[in-house]
């Protein structure tokens, strides 16, 4: 099974969603409130076990609703396909996510069976019932605050569409410096809410204690935002951060000359991207931004997650060298049918050489095929053919670039020297880089890195982290 793992997008269950209402027979109708309500359970992946809760829901028609939960990977109410129940047999569909859940209904409380995906079999027996999953978050700031807190509008006139943001002052007259937080990869709210963190909260919230004004705000089509995601690259998603920065430079209660940009993940490629079209962006904070090629930064994010979740040698060697290839036939081609066709023989012809069943083969090219989906849009063709250095080559004002030394994602001893050597190259020596101990992609303390750990962490980001990134800031607008 193929596995891409873009910047945060890290579910190894649940990747797509399908919706279904699923009407039963006659005989099966009769039992079906027996089965209304939640049955949790666990799967175990490469020694990780992780929740799973199937919701059965009945409907006003007198059909089943039916969808499932993986609270340890942030996913909930994901809908499912067919349900079907014979005699004691339960069945639940899941054709786009290539899996099903079979089960023997063995009391009116327990379910024993089996979860089904790409033709691997994960025993997991059900229970009914059980306390609703609940997971602190000590660090989420709560109101009243210590300062001002607006709703914001404002507009991308290049495409002509409306931003919606949060826009925090320090208490005071000021003007003051600000700071623009630019999400990661996918569509993020302003809070940049990532398996029940709120990142971006909370940096808001602590900036803007110490003085520093932050606008952090939806990405197009989210939340309050107006815009199309659908073919937007880093460099749209930049002049959606650049029109953010022109607000600001409107508003009497902001510095105009010190107005900065601190990018998590892609948002550490977006920042860059802004500052190199714009010298009078004050300072840029990279958390876990790129400084490589993304083809380079896949292929090292892919191998370091299927290793730290126990996958065996053979099959991290199979999906990088599949990876490497794929990666390398869409910057070839900018078709995208013909990319996709050119694809789907080589790797026929691949499997033809492995002499597989014809089930088998039938899987692997199904599993292969949304591979393909994944990698086949705008978005991701930008992302694995385009070289941060370009931009960092540009910027001139002070960075300060920040990554965990466990970060699966984002590795830190790839692309931090990357964007130190890429801001010398262009004649910046106002660049500090700092590697951080024991903290992951998301900036927390961790164990192994391993993106599984994420919603299970109650620390929502690391507070040496945050220290570091705001005393830099202050000394550094200071000088300004």
């Amino acid at each position: 099974m193929i596995k891409f793992k873009v910047m945060k997008r890290n579910a190894f269950l649940f990747f797509l969603v399908f919706f279904l209402i699923v009407s039963m027979s006659g005989q099966a109708q009769r039992q079906l409130s027996q089965l209304e309500g939640s049955w949790a359970g666990k799967i175990d992946i490469s020694g990780t076990a992780f929740r799973m809760i199937f919701n059965l829901t009945m409907t006003d028609a007198d059909t089943l609703k039916a969808t499932v939960d993986s609270p340890d990977q942030g996913a909930k109410d994901i809908p499912l396909g067919r349900v079907t129940l014979t005699g004691d047999t339960l069945t639940i569909a899941a054709p786009i996510l290539q899996g099903s859940y079979h089960g023997i209904i063995t009391s009116d409380s327990t379910i024993t069976g089996t979860w089904t995906q790409i033709g691997r079999d994960f025993p997991v027996d059900l229970k009914r019932g059980g306390p609703p999953v609940v997971y602190e978050r000590p660090q989420e700031p709560k109101p009243p605050y210590p300062y001002r807190e607006e709703e914001v509008i404002f507009r991308n006139t290049v495409e002509n569409f409306d931003l919606a943001g949060t826009l925090t002052l320090p208490d005071g007259n000021g003007p003051f410096p600000v700071a623009v937080l630019i999400t990661g990869s996918g569509q993020e709210d302003r809070d940049e809410t990532v398996f029940g963190h709120k990142p971006f909260l909370v940096i808001a919230d602590y900036l803007t204690r110490n003085g520093i004004a932050v606008l952090r705000f939806d990405d197009r089509g989210v939340g309050g935002s107006k815009g199309n995601p659908n073919n937007a690259t880093s460099e749209n998603f930049a002049g959606d951060a650049a029109a953010a920065v022109a607000y600001l430079a409107t508003r009497h209660e902001i510095d105009a000359k010190k107005i900065g940009l601190i990018g998590h993940s892609e948002g550490g490629l977006i920042a860059p991207i802004v500052a190199s079209k714009n010298p009078s962006i004050a300072f840029i904070v990279s958390l876990a931004g790129p400084g490589i090629r993304g083809k380079e930064l896949l292929l090292k994010q892919t191998g370091d997650i299927m290793k730290v979740s126990g996958a065996p040698e053979s099959e991290i060697k199979d999906a990088m060298s599949t990876n490497n290839t794929l990666y390398d036939m869409v910057m070839d081609d900018p078709d995208q049918r013909s990319f996709a066709k050119k694809a789907m023989e080589w790797y026929g012809k691949e499997l033809d050489a492995k002499g597989l069943t014809p089930e088998k083969r039938k899987e692997d090219m199904a599993s292969f095929a949304q591979a393909i989906v994944q990698v086949n849009n705008a978005w991701m063709r930008y992302f694995i053919s385009t070289d941060p250095a370009i931009f960092w080559i540009k910027v001139k004002c002070p960075v300060l670039a920040l990554n965990g030394e466990k970060d699966m994602q984002v590795n830190y001893e790839q692309n931090l020297p990357a964007i130190k050597a890429a801001l010398k190259k262009g004649g910046n020596r106002k660049a500090r880089t700092i590697a951080l101990p024991d903290l992951n992609h998301l900036f927390q303390h961790c164990t192994t890195g391993n993106p599984s750990e994420y919603v299970s962490i109650e620390e929502t980001f690391s507070p040496e982290a945050l220290k570091i990134m705001t005393d830099w800031i202050k000394k550094t607008m200071k000088s300004k």
